[in-house]
């Protein structure tokens, strides 16, 4: 018996310390492809900067296209950069369409590091609201809804898997890397803008 209780202690410190520890956060990249050789990619951000980054065995790319605000429709899985309120409601700069297979990516309400004092929130449509040439989401996420105005001016892309050939020198991307012990940046996925579209992240 008084083996069991410290072992029990133990391990309860242990979760606790665990579900305390700081998770490795994410070191977003945007820029321009300067060279790809298999899963070694070059990314040139936009401070200038040329980073290294190791893709994951089976990385994906994923399309970014210009889209519609007309395209936004209840039932849609989203994610929208917004920066302060406007009515109760938080403002779009851009709004992205996730595809039904990617549906859940990224789910919730945080923050974002697009421009000081932005959020990110990936949710469901569950309602649209026109207000004008401008639309309100309502947007549903475990744990919690927000309703988000998007301007017509706001940026809306919509995302797709394509082939690993879009990812090619030139091409302007995001990539959401992870920093390893070794100091070294890995991503297991590539958004690359299409047609000339610079994914608005």
């Amino acid at each position: 018996m008084f083996r069991i209780v410290p072992a029990f202690l133990i391990a309860a410190v242990s979760a606790a310390a665990i579900a305390q520890a700081p998770a490795n956060p994410p070191v977003r990249l945007r820029g321009t492809v300067e060279r790809i050789d298999r899963t070694h990619l070059i990314v040139k951000i936009n401070t200038g900067q040329s980073m290294n980054v190791t893709l994951a065995d089976n990385f994906v790319v994923i399309g970014i296209a210009k889209a519609r605000l007309a395209d936004i429709g209840s039932g849609k899985f989203i994610g929208t950069t917004t920066v302060g309120e406007r009515d109760g409601a938080l403002v779009a700069l851009e709004v992205h369409i996730f595809p039904e297979n990617m549906r859940g990516t990224g789910e919730g309400h945080y923050d974002w590091d697009l421009r000081p004092n932005s959020k990110m929130t990936n949710a469901n449509v569950a309602k649209v609201t026109s207000m004008g040439k401008d639309r309100v989401l309502t947007v549903q996420y475990k744990g919690g809804e927000k309703k988000v105005l998007v301007p017509e001016k706001a940026a809306i892309v919509s995302f797709r898997p394509v082939d690993r050939s879009e990812l090619k020198p030139g091409v302007k991307v995001f990539v959401n890397a992870q920093r390893q012990p070794d100091g070294n940046l890995t991503a297991a996925r590539v958004n690359v803008g299409l047609h000339g579209q610079v994914p608005p992240m």
